[in-house]
């Protein structure tokens, strides 16, 4: 594949971004890496650092490649916490980030990009939405600040906001690692 193009101007959660993926390849493919993320190994449990979530994505039993983007994903997200909190990187504690679920959409993800292979992967700029949300750390605004230090690496942002938390934390830090070029 040439080129993947992510439109972000409506949403950029990371179940729309794995389902955009997902919508590009054949069903089979499709089968066998929805398969393959949830036979991976990823724990059903919380990860609370980095440390733990890095152990775990060594674990798996998938490519380099996808280790490497998932790696990648999650230092993203602990230097944005780091950043929220005032804190050193090995001093971040995950809550949702550190979820199950949400490993195995990273690495949904990070496998449906290694099936795809682009040669470049451009973005619109990216819907964050509006108003506030309710967190482990409680009642914050849109974009949350793990979200808003992603963003301030160079994510554009739409203009007009939308209600809601339409980009998260862990879907900045996706479009962060795997988009080269917004459009």
């Amino acid at each position: 594949m040439e080129q993947l193009h992510f439109d972000f101007t409506k949403t950029a959660r990371r179940q729309a971004i794995l389902d955009e993926l997902f919508a590009l390849l054949p069903s089979d493919r499709r089968t066998v890496i929805a398969k393959r993320a949830t036979q991976a190994g990823v724990p059903d449990r919380h990860h609370h650092d980095l440390g733990e979530v890095l152990s775990t994505i060594d674990a798996l039993a998938v490519s380099e490649r996808v280790k490497r983007d998932m790696r990648a994903i999650y230092r993203i997200l602990a230097e944005a916490e780091a950043a929220a909190h005032g804190c050193a990187v090995d001093e971040t504690h995950f809550h949702e980030v550190g979820n199950g679920e949400a490993i195995e959409n990273v690495l949904g993800i990070a496998l449906a990009i290694e099936a795809l292979d682009p040669d470049e992967i451009t973005a619109t700029p990216v819907q964050v939405g509006s108003g506030t949300v309710r967190c482990a750390h409680g009642e914050l605004a849109i974009p949350a600040p793990a979200t808003a230090a992603i963003i301030a690496r160079g994510i554009p942002v739409c203009e007009e906001k939308l209600d809601g938390e339409l980009c998260t934390p862990t879907s900045a830090a996706v479009i962060c690692h795997f988009v080269d070029r917004f459009e």
